[in-house]
């Protein structure tokens, strides 16, 4: 691996630094292995990997607090493992087991957790935007300080339904952070190609709606933006835009060859801007944590990971039951 740019000053802590490492690494080492269990047969359907963007999601919910909701498309792995759901349940879901979040139903695109206020992995581009600002609407409501993160990717925010949102959550001032989650491609399509516009959070200008652009392949650039996100939602400012530029080093999904960039695209990215690298050299040249620390983390990562895999194929199938449950119809037809 080429060497990275010489790290920056930070104040960040050296316990706040090898948690976003390992929160990072979490995220990195349990993708890998879905990755691998798509390939053996074990996963099925659509399996979107979060590998490359993990700096997004633990930036942003080293910026939250007890309350807080989230919601995001079908990218979620990443999502749910920042917030805190047990990697034995999600990797269950992905293989369609009872021991899953939603009890081997949902898969990839669709599960949740009520405890940790995840509402969801959605698998239609761009729906979620209003449901995570009725979300910020029901805590408006309620008068609470409460904020909202709503994850959205470069290819949703060309949706009209994106833009009613942004003209509601503006005029409603909701405590909502939008978040655009810009990995350079919408599935095939390089945001040059797609998306008139260069920066994508200027749009929400023409609703009175504050935001930037983000590194987002730097952990701390996106901890500092969502803390100025956050503090504007909860003084009852109304939405914020963070739109984070980001990058994935795999295909759109895992059915997805990528021809549409060079392998010295991804390669250049991976060796310059990798941002597990990045903590970890900010680790090792501030002498937070040693070469066996960081071994000592991956170890310790690779045994949950591979845990959650072997829970995963122990648990059994949902029961033919499962069926008639969480639907809206309650009565089983009655045989003929």
């Amino acid at each position: 691996m080429a060497a990275q740019k010489p790290t920056k000053k930070t104040n960040a802590s050296a316990e706040e630094l090898k948690a976003y490492y390992r929160d990072m690494l979490l995220i990195r080492r349990f993708e890998e292995k879905a990755g691998q269990l798509y390939g053996m047969g074990l996963i099925g359907g659509f399996c979107h990997l979060y590998i490359g963007q993990e700096a997004v999601v633990v930036g942003l919910e080293a910026t939250a607090k007890d309350g807080d909701s989230r919601i995001t498309t079908y990218r979620d792995h990443g999502h749910m493992l920042a917030c805190g759901m047990n990697p034995d349940g999600v990797m269950a879901e992905l293989t369609g087991r009872e021991g899953g979040y939603s009890r081997g139903k949902g898969g990839s695109m669709h599960m949740f957790s009520k405890e940790k206020k995840f509402y969801g992995g959605h698998g239609i581009v761009g729906a979620n935007v209003p449901l995570g600002a009725g979300i910020a609407f029901a805590d408006k409501y309620k008068g609470n300080d409460n904020v909202t993160f709503t994850y959205f990717g470069d290819g949703a925010a060309n949706q009209g339904q994106v833009y009613e949102t942004f003209n509601m959550a503006a005029l409603w001032k909701l405590p909502v952070i939008f978040i655009i989650e810009n990995n350079q491609y919408a599935m095939g399509t390089s945001q040059q190609r797609s998306t008139s516009s260069a920066e994508i959070w200027e749009r929400g200008k023409a609703f009175g709606i504050p935001g930037e652009a983000v590194d987002g392949m730097d952990v701390l650039a996106v901890k500092d933006a969502g803390e100025r996100a956050v503090k504007h939602c909860r003084s009852g400012d109304g939405p914020y835009i963070l739109e984070i530029k980001t990058y994935r080093y795999r295909g759109h999904s895992m059915s997805d060859p990528a021809k549409y960039r060079t392998r010295e695209e991804v390669q250049k990215m991976r060796d310059e801007r990798d941002p597990i690298e990045q903590v970890r050299n900010i680790l090792l040249e501030h002498k937070h944590a040693s070469e066996d620390d960081l071994k000592a983390i991956d170890k310790e990562i690779k045994e949950i990971v591979n845990a959650s895999a072997e829970f995963a194929k122990e648990s059994p199938e949902p029961a033919a039951e499962e069926l008639w449950t969480d639907i809206y119809a309650t009565e089983v037809p009655q045989e003929a």
